[in-house]
Order: C-alpha cells, then structure tokens, then sequence
C-alpha cells in the first residue's frame, strides 16, 4: 500500500483541524488544553485511506500544524516531512498573516504539491466565495499551489461539502507523487516521546527514507546511543515493518523518556556522524530585513531546532530576495545529511526570514579561498550524483575518501557509491578507498622523484626501506602505497628487492676500492665466526674514507650479510646461522643452558656470550628464566 504524508498548513481558527476531523473522523487535537481553549498548540496526527478505480489503496497520513503565530515552531516540526500540504484558508476570512508565513514556508522546503482548501464555505454568499477565490488565485501566483495545475477547493466541514471532492483531488495527487526510497538508511525524526504501560518508551515520527523493523539496532543522533527496536506501528496498528512516507510509532529498548526529545533523530547505527557546522544553499524572502555575515538566528529542519551563527561566503549582507552560499554553524552537534531543507527565523520578532538546503556536513572551518569552495558548492547543489561524488573524490586529494565518509557525507548506499564510482573513468577503487586518478598520479611521480633523490645521495646503498619511502610521500591510506607499488613494479619503473625499493638499473654502483673495502669487511667478520673483530678496527683498515665505509657497511646490514647483534658488535650472518644449528643440537642433551654452558659450546667469551644470548631470545631461539635458557 503507497503512503504519504499530507500536512496543513494556515492561519488560526481557518478551520485545520475540523477539517481533518471531517476526513478522517479524527480529532487532531489531543491535549486537553487544545480542547479547552479551542485551538491547536501541538502537531497532530491523523489517517485516512482512498481507493482508486483500479483498486490500489492509498494510506494518507494528516499532520494537523498550529496555526497560531505563537507556535510556529511547532508547525515546522510537523511540516518538514510532507510530501504535499492543504493550504487551508476561511473564506470568511480570506488571507492573513500566517497565512503567508506557512505559504512562505512550504516554499522555502520546496513541497512541490499541494491543494488551496477554501474552508467555511458555508459561511459566505457565493459573490464572497469567488471574490475570495480570486484573492487567493493571485496570492498562489507562480508558487507550485498556481492554478489551474494545482486544485483549489471549496469545503465545508459541518454541512461535508465539498469534501468528496477534496478527497478525489487528494487520490490523484497521492497516486502522482513519487514514492519515497525504501532502500535508503532509515530516518526517523522524532516528534513525540512518551511512555506506554506495558511497552515503555515509545517515540513517534514520520519516517522519511529507508526502512524501520521489528528488533533493528539504531542509533539515535545526537549523543549517538544505541537502542533497539522493540515494537512499530504504524498508524496505531503493529507491524514487523515501517517503511518511509509512513507515520511511526516506535517502541525502544535500553534508553528512557527522560533520555530523549523531539528533534533526535533514530538512524541506522554507524552510518553517519554528527556534525556542529553545514555548508548550505540559503534563500532569503523578500520580506525579510537584510541579513548580515555572522547574525544569530532560529534553526528548524524537521523536527530540530537549534540556534545558528549564519557566515556568509561571499558577501558580508545578503540582501532580501537573495540567495547564497552560507555555513551555518551551531553550539551543539546534531544529525544533518544533504539535500535536508531547513528553515531560519529572526530571534525577535520571531518571524520566519529565510530557509534552504543543506549541501555539505562535514566543511571545513576555515575556507582559505571562498572561490573555489563556492565552485565546490555550485557542483554540490545542481550537479549529477557523478558530478557530486567525482568532486568530493577530488577534493579529498591523496587522502581519498573511504566508502564509508562517502556514505555519511551524501546518504548513499555502499553499493550505490561503488556503482557510481565505476563510472567515473577519474576516480579510482582501491578496496572500500576512492581516489583520483589525478592524486593518484601525483603520488606515482612524488614516489620517483624521491627514489632518484635517495639514488643520488646514497650511491652505495641498494634501495630504500619501503616505510621510509612512505614517510616521503603525501598523507594516503595503505591500500593506495600498495597498490601504487604493485603497478609501479608491473609496469618495470621501480624494482623490489625484498623490503627494498629503488629505480631499474640504480642498484649499487662501487668504484673498484670500494668493492675491495666491501669484501674486506665481509670476509673480516665471516673468517672470524663468533670471535669478531671492533667494526672500528676494521673501517680503520680500509683504504677509503669514513664515510664511504660507513654506507658499504650499511648496505650489508640491509641486505643482512652482516646482522647488527648489540650496539658494539656485528656479526656475519652465516656465522650466527651456525650459531642456531648448534643450539638446536645442544636441545638433544638438555632443554636448559646457562651462561657456563653456553661459553663452552661455543668457546666465546663473556664479552660475546651475553649480547648473542640475547640475541637468541629476539629470535625466539630461547627464552630466558632467570639465570637460565630455556631452548626453545
């Protein structure tokens, strides 16, 4: 069964609630003062469902606004779900200031369907009635609600006139207007809370993407608790599922009523990340006063609202009538995705200003350049999901940008990033990393211009270690230097010896007297087995200099001819390879050895005994416990 959310919007006392009442036989109002005093104060709720003439059903769910100027924020807690709205206006009243603030509103959220309820028909002639109709036939000129495109009905909720008609309008408006995407991560906008006898704490909400079901985990925003999902109903009846376009009551497990609040949001859990600043596109009425770089105002999207310190990106006043480019930036963290609509009001008076869409969730604080930045938010706001997401790649440089901020900066899907990534020839997947093939690039050439720079001044060494290249090279994720290499090494530009890297045909070049310096020292340390010789003792016997001698012996530690055991001694690798042979025999008469023991197998002295022992034990050769080996 299709469902949407139908919402009401007008002046006080224009005859909101009755009407719903009249469709639904649902009283809105639900508070005993709204009853009392005989008006709306809070948003209320309430449900119908229309059959069309080739049998599909249509569940229509009403949110009843106040009308009174006093709780308009309250208004905008209801309205920001809607996926049209009854303007409703007294025909013995015609037009009136909030009115014009609620139609302001609907505009400024971009509800793109609607009908003008012409209410209390009843209670004026028919010459009223038309002269009204044409009073409002020009108040919705160029506005979505213009006719003849949009319906405008006349109605009584005492007599019922009118009122099939209503209802014909609304099926055909429900039938055209796009289903909501099941698919998406579920939303929640909280806009009651309470506790039930028996179940606990329930909230209620109009679920604006994704799907909700019975014992889901979710995560309420801000404050980022997890919860679960006890029981959903929708429209007063339990289901297994709530699905968006739905009004939903859900029953939740492991928090308590005084833990939550109309304006959090319930989410899927991980998702997404809280955020104190947005980038957004801002419109601002052309009632409005001006509005100045930095002003203080009134924030609502949904049901949140929150105060912001609006930054102007290209000019320090906007003008009424304007748009721009602005980020908002708020004391607390709350959960706000792109393509969300809010709306800004003046702290006093406390009047509706201006309203927008959110483009970016996660800016930066400082934009060094408002240029380029607005560029970025130009692609943001009119561009396709490619356009979209080949930028955000691009600007994330050799960072790139992992499946999962991608997810939390737009609301994608994984699947759908990754579907959308493969056809951007630009952009890059490495695992769950995006990249540009630009950065990318960048890095390659980075990587070899830092090769041949180590080449030059290291002519004796055979490579640099793959970490101490990585430290030369911009800030990027593992997975990139991996692969970065793996292509590099394909395609024959560098070379890989083992934990070594360097450029085809720049291994080690020696002059003659440094090849028989190298295999000096190396026959030095192999002819002397455990029994080796000062290294000072044998670079002072070389005929070149210090220097040259000091990278001769560097190269054979790295390729781990010569293994540095302690500060004061190195050993040929062959000999300590010996070394562990014999240990390993020496296992057959005893598993324990001490220092005694160890001397006469291998004829060292102490100097040496101590500093190899160790050794050992770095090598998971043995293991010392207490004054012993144990041989491992």
């Amino acid at each position: 069964m299709k469902s949407i959310i139908v919402g009401t919007a007008g002046h006080i006392d224009h005859g909101k609630t009755a009407l719903i009442k009249a469709l639904t036989g649902i009283d809105a109002d639900r508070l005993e003062e709204e009853k009392r005093r005989g008006i709306t104060i809070d948003i209320g709720f309430a449900h119908l469902e229309l059959r069309a003439e080739n049998g599909e059903t249509v569940r229509i769910g009403f949110i009843d606004v106040p009308g009174h100027e006093r709780f308009v924020r309250n208004m905008l807690a209801g309205v920001g779900g809607i996926d049209l709205v009854l303007l409703v206006i007294a025909a013995d009243e015609s037009i009136k200031p909030q009115t014009r603030e609620h139609f302001d509103i609907c505009r400024l959220l971009s509800i793109r369907r609607g009908i003008t309820v012409l209410t209390k028909s009843d209670m004026v002639d028919k010459e009223t009635l038309d002269v009204v109709r044409l009073e409002v036939e020009e108040f919705v000129r160029g506005s979505f609600l213009e006719t003849p495109q949009a319906p405008m009905v006349a109605v009584s909720s005492t007599t019922g006139a009118g009122l099939e008609d209503l209802k014909r309008e609304l099926l055909k408006l429900a039938l055209d207007t796009p289903a909501r995407i099941t698919t998406a991560y579920p939303r929640l906008p909280i806009d009651r809370v309470f506790s039930m006898k028996g179940f606990g704490t329930v909230v209620t909400g109009t679920l604006i993407s994704g799907t909700l079901r019975h014992e889901d985990e979710l995560e309420i925003f801000p404050g980022q608790k997890r919860v679960r999902v006890r029981g959903v109903q929708v429209h007063g009846q339990s289901t297994e599922k709530a699905v968006a376009g739905e009004r939903t009551a859900v029953n939740l497990a492991g928090i308590g009523v005084d833990e939550l609040k109309r304006g959090m949001t319930l989410t899927s859990p991980g998702a997404f990340r809280a955020t104190n600043r947005i980038d957004v596109s801002l419109s601002l009425l052309p009632s409005a006063r001006p509005l100045k770089h930095r002003t203080r105002a009134r924030f609502h999207s949904y049901t949140m609202e929150a105060t912001a310190e609006v930054f102007l990106y290209e000019t320090k006043q906007l003008a009424p009538g304007e748009d721009a480019f602005a980020q908002l930036r708020f004391s607390d963290s709350t959960l706000l995705l792109p393509g969300d609509r809010f709306i800004l009001r003046q702290f006093s008076p406390a009047i509706t200003i201006g309203g927008g869409i959110v483009l970016e969730n996660a800016p930066a604080t400082k934009v060094r350049k408002a240029a380029p930045h607005v560029d970025f938010l130009h692609i943001l706001q009119s561009g396709s999901q490619i356009d979209v997401l080949r930028v955000r790649v691009s600007n994330r440089g050799a960072r790139g940008i992992t499946v999962a901020d991608a997810v939390a900066q737009t609301a994608w899907t994984p699947p759908e990033i990754k579907s959308t990534a493969s056809q951007i020839p630009e952009v890059l997947q490495i695992d769950d990393l995006l990249i540009s093939v630009a950065a990318f690039e960048q890095i390659h050439d980075t990587m070899v211009s830092t090769l041949d720079a180590f080449h030059q001044q290291n002519p004796l060494v055979a490579g640099i270690g793959k970490e101490e290249l990585r430290e030369h090279l911009p800030t990027h994720p593992p997975p990139v230097f991996e692969r970065l290499l793996k292509e590099a090494s394909k395609s024959k530009q560098i070379e890989l010896a083992g934990d070594l890297i360097r450029l085809p045909g720049r291994g080690v070049m020696m002059k003659d007297e440094e090849a028989e310096s190298k295999r000096t020292i190396e026959s030095a340390f192999l002819s002397a087995g455990l029994k080796v010789p000062s290294l000072k003792n044998v670079l002072a016997s070389l005929k070149i200099d210090k220097a040259r001698a000091q990278k001769i012996v560097t190269l054979l530690l790295r390729d781990k001819t010569l293994v540095k055991v302690s500060e004061d001694l190195v050993f040929h690798s062959a000999a300590l390879e010996n070394l562990k042979k014999s240990i390993a025999q020496e296992k057959k008469k005893s598993s324990k050895m001490d220092v005694a023991r160890f001397k006469d197998i291998t004829g060292v002295t102490r100097k040496y005994a101590i500093p190899l022992l160790e050794y050992l034990d770095r090598e998971h050769i043995t293991r010392r416990v207490g004054e012993e080996r144990l041989i491992l």
